[in-house]
């Protein structure tokens, strides 16, 4: 079986425009959520957000070319190329038929379409962006990055909701064991921060209301938790074969194993109180990983800070794991980043690779008062040095959609 490598990171994030800085800033516990800034919120009940700032897309890509993307394409080129940069990645023309991008997304242009169909209404169909189409289209995150890069093998781009950026991993892991890549740039990127979803949210009340302490918001795990937090960024690492690496001497992060997918088949947003899809795919990722529930030692979980999905979350890990879920180390990288969507599950992705890489789980922010039904160990406020062999990460979308994929430490 050909194995795949994790040989390079690259984030952009509320806490950081870089995967190293993302990933200090989330052992840190530094919360990125604000009051939002990208419009007006004052008829609005939630006006807090986890946005991303001092994003400059000249910074990583020409400027017309930038003009040409959605802010959602643009998060996916730039840490993209933050991923290439760091895995110190170099592609010749005869192996760029090999080489993919796998970059998911839960909305992929939806601010384009909501920016579009105001102008329309209110200067005209001859004012309408003639690149609304290519800018817009959910696809288009992947494409770009195989455009910037040069990617000439599959661009994949899964739309799964919150489950979307693990799917990334997967279908990476896929083309590489089926000989069709030997690099994969593979993530997940969202940016739909807008009026329109933020109002649908605060009326569904999945949304924190603490408007007067953001940094406080978002509280997975916690029983005082009100809803999530709203975010935005994109995370992309770099997937290569065990031959390729090894050839040109690459740094490791992580190996990635394997992971599970499932769905709850149930109800268009709220998880099965009983866990029974979350855990089918947390267990199916072990299956695939041919590991068992004693051999991973960290859970970087989806953990919103709704009261259904943290509840629900706690119920699947104890069905995958058994009496092994009372040793693992748990914690919310939405604690601290918000609920990046279709870029989710990649930041969980990224936290279990870090977290194997430097042997330190971070912690679940916030954490403060437990909830009886949340009752195994979160990581509560404080990042915890520990060896870490193996680590998974969750994410749950919806309707039902559910990811969980694995990472161990690699051995050579």
């Amino acid at each position: 079986m050909t194995r795949a490598l994790i040989t390079g990171v690259g984030a952009i994030t509320p806490i950081g425009l870089t995967a190293h800085d993302f990933w200090q800033n989330l052992v840190a516990g530094e919360s990125g959520a604000g009051l939002i800034t990208r419009f007006d919120t004052s008829d609005m009940p939630v006006k807090i957000a986890a946005e991303v700032r001092d994003f400059e897309p000249a910074n990583y890509m020409d400027a017309k070319g930038a003009r040409r993307m959605s802010r959602f394409s643009q998060f996916a080129v730039a840490a993209a190329q933050l991923a290439a940069d760091d895995a110190g990645l170099v592609i010749s023309d005869e192996e760029r038929p090999r080489c993919a991008s796998a970059i998911a997304t839960g909305a992929g242009g939806a601010i384009d379409t909501m920016d579009e169909l105001e102008v329309l209404l209110t200067r005209g169909p001859a004012r309408v962006s003639p690149f609304y189409v290519p800018t817009m289209a959910p696809n288009m995150g992947a494409c770009q990055v195989s455009m910037h890069l040069g990617l000439r093998g599959p661009a994949l781009a899964s739309v799964a909701a919150c489950a979307s950026g693990l799917y990334s991993y997967i279908e990476a892991k896929a083309l590489i064991e089926a000989g069709l890549a030997d690099v994969v740039l593979a993530g997940g990127t969202e940016a739909a921060l807008h009026r329109l979803p933020i109002a649908a949210l605060a009326n569904m009340k999945a949304l924190s209301r603490r408007n007067d302490e953001p940094t406080r918001a978002s509280r997975p795990f916690d029983a005082d938790r009100d809803g999530f937090v709203f975010g935005e960024g994109a995370i992309v690492m770099v997937v290569e074969s065990e031959a390729r690496a090894k050839a040109r001497g690459a740094r490791v992060y992580a190996e990635l194993m394997g992971g599970g997918l499932s769905c709850d088949a149930f109800h268009i947003t709220a998880p099965r109180e009983d866990g029974t899809g979350a855990e089918q795919a947390m267990t199916a990722a072990l299956k695939a990983s041919g590991m068992n529930p004693e051999d991973v030692d960290y859970v970087a979980a989806h953990g919103t800070g709704t009261p259904l999905n943290d509840a629900s979350e706690t119920v699947a890990i104890k069905l995958a794991f058994g009496g092994h879920a009372r040793k693992l180390a748990i914690s919310s990288p939405k604690s601290m980043v918000g609920h990046l969507l279709g870029a989710a599950g990649a930041a969980g992705a990224l936290a279990a690779v870090m977290a194997i890489h430097d042997s330190v789980v971070p912690p679940t922010i916030n954490l403060e008062t437990p909830d009886p039904a949340c009752d195994l160990d979160y990581t509560p406020l404080k990042a915890r040095k520990m060896a870490v062999r193996a680590a998974v990460a969750n994410g749950f979308g919806f309707g039902g959609q559910n990811g969980c994929v694995v990472f161990r430490k690699y051995g050579g």
